[in-house]
C-alpha cells in the first residue's frame, strides 16, 4: 500500500472503515510499544491522514504520561477523537482482542507442551529476541525524543534510579519538574525535538493536510464539561466495582480471581510508563507473592508475549492463565485458564478506558498549552531508561538462567547480540526475527 500524495484530498473515515482498521492493526502490531507507536504514526499520519502530526504526538504524550499500556491508550485516544466514545472502545478492545486468542492458545499449548525439549528449544530461541525487542524499542524512542542534552541526561538518571531502586513514580516526578524548569528557559526549544523526531518520509507528508488537522475545529464529543467528566467517571468506577463485586459475591474474598482483579486494578493504576515498566511490578508479585507461576515461566510469558500482536502488556493474559490453570478452577483447569485470562485482561485495560474517555476532553482542550510541553518531554525521556533497564534484566535472565554463580549461556549471549544487530542495523522485521530465532532454538537443539 503506497502513501498517498501529499496532494490528495484524505477521505473522511466512516465508523465502519475505522473499525476494519482497528482489527487489522490488531493483528498486525508487533515490535512493542514502540513499534506499534510508529505503525500508528504511518498509517493514522502519514500514509492515511486522518490526525495530524502535532494531534497524534499530543496524544502520545498525555498517554506517556498515564499508567498502563500506552500504546493501547493511544490506539482508544484516537478512536475516541474521531468517532467518540464508540471509536475509543472500538478502536482500544479490537487492539486487545487478537493478542488475547492468541496468548489464551499459547497458554494452553505451553501448559500441555512447554516442557517438552523440542518446546524448551523454541523457548530458548526466543527469549533472546524477547531482549532485542526491548533494546530496538529503547533505540526507536530514544532517536524520537532525545534531541537535547537535558533529555539525554535524564534518559540517563532514569536509568541510574532504577539500579538504585528508586519508585518509578519518584522518577517521573523528577523528570517531569526538570522538563517544567527547562521550558521556563528562552534558550530551550522544547518544539525542535518532537518536530524532528520523525524519519524523512514523514516530513515530506507534514505540509498534507490531515482529516483532523491542527486548525479543524474540535468536534463536540471533545468539548470538555464537568458534568460529562463526571458521567464518564462514574461509569467507569460503577463497572469495576460492579464486576470485582460479583466476582467476590460468587467466589468470596479470598478466591483465585478475586485477588485477581483487586492486584490487576492497581497495577493498571499505580505502574508507570507503560509495558516496560510495569512488567518487573508484575512479576514480582505474580510470582513472589501470589505464586501464580515461576519466575522461569514468566519469562517464557514474555517470549511467547512477544510472538503475538497487540500491547506487550498482555502477557498478563498468561499470567492469569497458568495462575487459574495450576489451581484448576472451576475443577477443570484449562476452563479456569481462559477464564482467568479473561478477567485479568478486563481489570488491566478497564482503567485505561476510562483515563481516554473521562480524560480526553480536557487534554484536548490543553493543546494549545505550550507549558505543558517540557513536563511531558521530561517524562518521555525518563521513560527511555526504564526501558534499557528492564533489557537489562531480560538478558541477564536470558544469560545467567542458573543464577549469578553459574556460568553465562555463551549460545543465548550470541545470539542476543547477533539479533539485536539484525533489528537496529540491519532494521529486520518482527516476523523474520521470530522465524530466525525459532529456527536456531531449533537447530541449537539438536546441536547439543
Amino acid at each position: 500500500m503506497n502513501a498517498p500524495h501529499a496532494s490528495d484530498t484524505p477521505r473522511v473515515p466512516s465508523f465502519r472503515t475505522a473499525v476494519k482498521f482497528w482489527f487489522w492493526l490488531g493483528c498486525i502490531s508487533f515490535g512493542g510499544p514502540a513499534g506499534q507507536i510508529a505503525l500508528m504514526h504511518e498509517e493514522l499520519v502519514v500514509r492515511r491522514r486522518w490526525i495530524s502530526e502535532k494531534r497524534y504526538l499530543h496524544a502520545l504524550h498525555y498517554c506517556m504520561l498515564l499508567p498502563g499500556p500506552e500504546a493501547q491508550q493511544l490506539a482508544t485516544y484516537t478512536g475516541w477523537l474521531m468517532h467518540g466514545t464508540r471509536g475509543g472502545l472500538a478502536a482500544g478492545a479490537l487492539f486487545v482482542l487478537p493478542s488475547l486468542v492468541l496468548l489464551i492458545v499459547l497458554s494452553w499449548a505451553y501448559t500441555a507442551w512447554g516442557q517438552h525439549p523440542w518446546g524448551q528449544a523454541l523457548l530458548w530461541g526466543l527469549k533472546p529476541a524477547v531482549t532485542a525487542l526491548v533494546l530496538q524499542a529503547a533505540h526507536r524512542l530514544a532517536l524520537r525524543t532525545l534531541k537535547a542534552r537535558w533529555l539525554w541526561a535524564l534518559a540517563v538518571l532514569s536509568l541510574l534510579g532504577m539500579l538504585w531502586g528508586l519508585p518509578f513514580v519518584w522518577i517521573i516526578a523528577g523528570a517531569a519538574a526538570t522538563g517544567y524548569y527547562m521550558s521556563r528557559q528562552p534558550a530551550v526549544d522544547l518544539q525542535a525535538p518532537t518536530q524532528a523526531s520523525q524519519a524523512t518520509p514523514t516530513e515530506a507528508h507534514s505540509a498534507a493536510p490531515a482529516w483532523l488537522d491542527d486548525d479543524t475545529p474540535a468536534p463536540a464529543h471533545t468539548h470538555y464539561s464537568h458534568p460529562r467528566l463526571l458521567r464518564a467517571l462514574a461509569w467507569g468506577v460503577g463497572l469495576w466495582a460492579v464486576s470485582l463485586g460479583l466476582i467476590a459475591l460468587v467466589f468470596g474474598l479470598d478466591h483465585t480471581l478475586t485477588h485477581m482483579g483487586g492486584f490487576f486494578t492497581q497495577a493498571a493504576l499505580l505502574t508507570f510508563g507503560g509495558a516496560y515498566a510495569v512488567l518487573p511490578f508484575v512479576t514480582q508479585a505474580a510470582v513472589v507473592h501470589y505464586g501464580w507461576l515461576s519466575a522461569a515461566q514468566m519469562m517464557d510469558g514474555l517470549a511467547l508475549g512477544e510472538t503475538t500482536p497487540g500491547p506487550l502488556i498482555m502477557v498478563v493474559a498468561f499470567v492469569g492463565f497458568l495462575g487459574g490453570h495450576s489451581q484448576a478452577l472451576f475443577g477443570y483447569p484449562v476452563l479456569g485458564g481462559i477464564v482467568a485470562a479473561c478477567v485479568v485482561t478486563w481489570f488491566t485495560f478497564l482503567p485505561s478506558f476510562v483515563f481516554i474517555l473521562a480524560g480526553g476532553p480536557l487534554v484536548e482542550s490543553t493543546r494549545h498549552m505550550p507549558s505543558l510541553a517540557g513536563p511531558l518531554q521530561g517524562i518521555t525521556a525518563a521513560v527511555i531508561g526504564v526501558i534499557v533497564h528492564l533489557a537489562g534484566v531480560f538478558a541477564r535472565q536470558t544469560w545467567l538462567p542458573g543464577g549469578w554463580h553459574m556460568l553465562p549461556d555463551l549460545g543465548a549471549v550470541a545470539l542476543t547480540l547477533l539479533v539485536t544487530w539484525l533489528l537496529i542495523r540491519r532494521q529486520l522485521s518482527v516476523f523474520k526475527l521470530l522465524g530466525l530465532c525459532t529456527a536456531l532454538g531449533l537447530a541449537w537443539q539438536l546441536l547439543v
